[in-house]
Formats: structure tokens, sequence, C-alpha cells
């Protein structure tokens, strides 16, 4: 072929470090518009960015031009670099160093996007490490607990 085309579409969710501040709720909008230029910076596409306090998740199409890794560690840096010149309130605000990745097929697409817009309600009723969890379980992960929940 002397075309590459692709369309992977990629659920990211991350986490604040535990001695992090948490994302207060009058930043959130500004923050994940953000967080969507620089995925657009890096040829992505941003579909819906949403979360709580304390986590993230972001639904994109990742460019055939960059690995996963590579775009999260970018969302990541340039974010947490951001929002600390918001106010002293995130003057030491930082993320977790993993993030969990999980593709998501074109049939789950809005699935998953009505997912994403509801945080706010479904974290009323599951906590951050049982949603994980879940994900972790749903896709067949493997992985050592003891590792999951250190920063």
């Amino acid at each position: 072929m002397a075309q590459s085309l692709s369309k992977v579409f990629v659920h990211i969710i991350f986490h604040i470090k535990s001695d992090s501040c948490k994302i207060r709720s009058q930043e959130k909008q500004a923050l994940y518009a953000y967080m969507g230029a620089i995925i657009k910076d890096n040829k992505s596409i941003p579909i819906i960015i949403n979360g709580v306090d304390d986590h993230v998740h972001i639904l994109c199409v990742v460019s055939k031009n960059i690995a996963l890794a590579k775009l999260v560690e970018e969302i990541k840096r340039h974010s947490s670099r951001w929002i600390k010149t918001m106010d002293k309130h995130y003057h030491n605000f930082s993320w977790q160093g993993g993030y969990g990745g999980f593709s998501v097929s074109p049939s789950l697409h809005d699935k998953t996007k009505r997912y994403i817009q509801n945080q706010e309600e479904h974290h009323k009723k599951m906590s951050f490490k049982e949603e994980y969890l879940l994900f972790l379980k749903e896709y067949g992960i493997d992985y050592k607990e003891e590792y999951l929940w250190t920063d």
C-alpha cells in the first residue's frame, strides 16, 4: 500500500498523585479544553474529555504517527505545567505516573462517550478504584494491585 491509514479510538484514564491537590470544578472545562488542544497538537482527535476532582477520562482518535504512551506523556506533562499557572491552589499539582489505555470499537463509541459524559453521576455510585479495576477485568489486563495505587 502506498498510504498508511488508521482510525484507532482509545479511552484514556489517569489519576492525580495521592498527595496532589484536587481539580476544582471551576477549572475543569478550561483544563479539558487545554488537554484537547494538546491532543490536536499531536495530530490526534479529541472526542470528549471529562472527569471528576481526582481523575480524567479522554476518548480520542490516536494519530497513526504517535504511540499512545507518548501522547499520554504529552497530555500529562503540558496540562500539569499549565494548571500550575492558574492559581496557588495548584502549586503542587501532578498526575500519577501511570495511565490506562483501552481500545474502543466503533460500535461502542457512543456508549463510551456517554459513559465519559456522565462521570459526576457515575462516581456517586462507584469509586475510582472500583471503576479502574472493572476496566482492567473487562479488558483482561493482568496487573499487580500493589503497584496500581502507588504514585
